[in-house]
Parts: structure tokens; C-alpha cells; sequence
């Protein structure tokens, strides 16, 4: 299964400069946040696979304008062709407003899922924006990561972790594609094309 991740910046070469032929070969999009509603509408248009997503930081306008054609698996498990997708979109609280949560607040919405999780036996892959802490994150509050996912790698043992909100423009060494433990973490910033198969040969699209 191949999988285009998109996060946190508007690909020009996949809406401005868009060919339809370019999304071919992708069986899944998957939203990890921060991205502009009509862009995700945009590609969902298009696309003949789902477009599945959870809300960044910046997201509130989500609210107003819903990306028409995609689903959001916020709280959710989603399955596609067997695979189990579990989605906790957010960033760390850093100021007042939505779509942000402390470490407690993420641990609270991750107990609530449990029922979820036994009945569905885990999940395969994980997709949030925030990272997980101390993996490829940073150290000011609005970019650090949530223990609690590094938590569930390790409970669950994933194949895939998908994430946002660490944009790769920022040049503090983030990187594009890590592991922990049995887990291939991948950042989606902007785009990139993933094989479920082999994560790590991870390409940007």
C-alpha cells in the first residue's frame, strides 16, 4: 500500500501545478494537520482513494469550512484494505484556543480510545501532528512532542508513526524519517510518498 502523507504547507506541485497523473499510485491520503480546508477538498475531488485527516494547531477554521469529500479520524480508528489507523490530531497547549492539549490532556484522550483499541487489537498506523517527545521534536513548548505517543509506540508496536508540525524548513535537523523501536516515524511535511511495505525507502513526491 502506498500512502501520500501531506502536512503543515500547501504543495504547489500538487494544487497550483496539479496534474491528475500525479496522485496516481497512491492507495491513501493522509492529512497529518495544519493544512488549508480547500486544499484537502482540492485533492479529495480528484483523488479516487480516501483522504483521511486529523486537525493541527492552526485548524480552527475546520470548523467553518469542513474539508468537503475527506474524513476526519481524530479519536478514531479507521481501517483501510486491514489496516488500522488511529488518528490524535493536535499540538501541545501553548496558549488559549483549540486543538491543543497538555501531557495529561493527550493521556486522558488516548484512555478514552481504550475500548477502541482492544476491540480492534491495536493499530497499525499512528497519525498525529504533534511528534512524540524528545523524538525530532524541539524543546520550545509549541513544538515539543507528547510522551504519550512515545507510550503507544511502545505498547503497540506500530509499523508507521506519521506526524506534522516540526516543519523541515526550520533547519534545526529535523529529518524526514526515524525509528523507534519497531516504529518508522515519518515527517509529512509538505509531502511525501510512503510504502507500507518499506517505510524507510521513504520518497518526496
Amino acid at each position: 500500500m502506498k500512502i501520500l502523507a501531506i502536512a503543515d504547507e500547501e504543495s504547489s506541485y500538487l494544487w497550483e501545478n496539479f496534474d491528475k497523473s500525479k496522485l496516481e499510485g497512491a492507495d491513501l491520503i493522509i492529512s497529518c494537520g495544519d493544512l488549508d480546508p480547500r486544499y484537502l477538498s482540492f485533492l479529495a475531488t480528484f483523488a479516487a482513494v480516501p483522504v483521511l485527516y486529523v486537525r493541527g494547531n492552526h485548524d480552527s477554521k475546520y470548523d467553518r469550512i469542513p474539508p468537503d469529500g475527506c474524513i476526519c479520524i481524530d479519536d478514531a480508528i479507521y481501517v483501510h484494505e486491514g489496516v488500522r489507523i488511529l488518528g490524535l490530531g493536535g499540538s501541545m497547549r501553548y496558549k488559549p484556543g483549540g486543538d491543543q492539549y497538555t501531557e495529561k490532556e493527550m493521556q486522558r484522550r488516548i484512555r478514552r480510545l481504550r475500548k477502541k483499541l482492544f476491540f480492534k487489537k491495536g493499530f497499525d498506523i499512528l497519525v498525529t501532528h504533534a511528534p512524540a517527545y524528545q523524538i525530532n521534536d524541539a524543546r520550545d513548548l509549541p513544538h515539543q512532542g507528547f510522551a504519550a505517543f512515545v507510550d503507544l509506540m511502545e505498547k503497540y508496536r506500530p509499523r508507521l508513526f506519521l506526524h506534522g508540525h516540526v516543519h523541515l524548513s526550520y533547519r534545526r535537523g529535523q529529518r524526514r524519517y526515524d525509528k523507534y523501536q519497531d516504529t518508522h516515524i515519518i515527517n509529512a511535511y509538505e509531502k511525501c510518498l510512503i510504502d507500507y511495505d518499506a517505510p524507510e525507502e521513504v520518497r518526496e513526491r
